[in-house]
């Protein structure tokens, strides 16, 4: 089953450089082939519009003409596509009028992000690799464990963190048999619960902490 989780990055300088090349070369790729799609629409709008395939295949003379893209995670550019791919099928789709044309993405357009679906490794407790970044400072890893990430997103949150979300696929809990037997459960006054195979859930003690509280007031006051 898929889980989402979260986790802080601390890049050094020169990884925010380079995340800020890869948030901004998202967005150039989105408003490029948005800008190329739409003057096939205002065109023709009876021609099928372009399949992600058809678009991420458009990326390889992209990438000529604009070296930079190259400083990205492929993946992620792969992504955009899908994105923008499935903006169009919304339109399309919605016979309600609800539904505008995709729009370009400016800087103040979505808080800085980019998706990828390429390999993370846990490079240690407090380390992962990412492509086209490295090794990367973030909080503890061991939530990673014996998990398949499936996609992840870096994104700088306007406190001006940097944090990754993860969407990875995790064992189901196994379930435990049954054991066709039944238990009642009767809420007491002595007791806070007392079960019909006789076990007993002792109530909440208030006066304990009462007089533990008054033990600290008396230290510390």
């Amino acid at each position: 089953m898929l889980t989402g989780i979260k986790l802080r990055l601390y890049p050094n300088q020169t990884q925010v450089n380079q995340l800020w090349q890869m948030f901004g070369n998202d967005r150039f790729v989105w408003n490029r082939m948005l800008d190329m799609m739409n003057e096939r629409y205002k065109n023709n709008k009876d021609l099928p519009f372009l399949t992600k395939f058809k678009l991420n295949y458009l990326l390889k003379p992209l990438k000529k003409e604009y070296p930079f893209l190259k400083n990205s995670d492929s993946s992620s550019l792969q992504l955009v596509n899908e994105f923008l791919n499935q903006s169009w099928k919304n339109f399309f789709k919605d016979k309600t009028g609800t539904v505008g044309k995709p729009r370009f993405h400016s800087r103040r357009y979505l808080k800085p992000s980019y998706t990828g679906k390429s390999i993370v490794k846990i490079a240690g407790r407090r380390y992962l690799y990412l492509p086209k970044l490295g090794y990367i400072k973030t909080s503890k890893t061991g939530v990673l464990k014996d998990v398949k990430i499936k996609r992840y997103t870096v994104s700088l949150e306007p406190s001006g963190k940097y944090y990754l979300s993860i969407q990875a696929e995790v064992n189901a809990p196994k379930k435990l048999k049954k054991t066709g037997r039944q238990v009642g459960i009767d809420v007491g006054v002595a007791d806070l619960a007392i079960l019909s195979n006789g076990l007993k859930y002792p109530a909440f003690d208030a006066s304990y902490f009462e007089k533990q509280s008054r033990i600290w007031q008396s230290k510390y006051s």
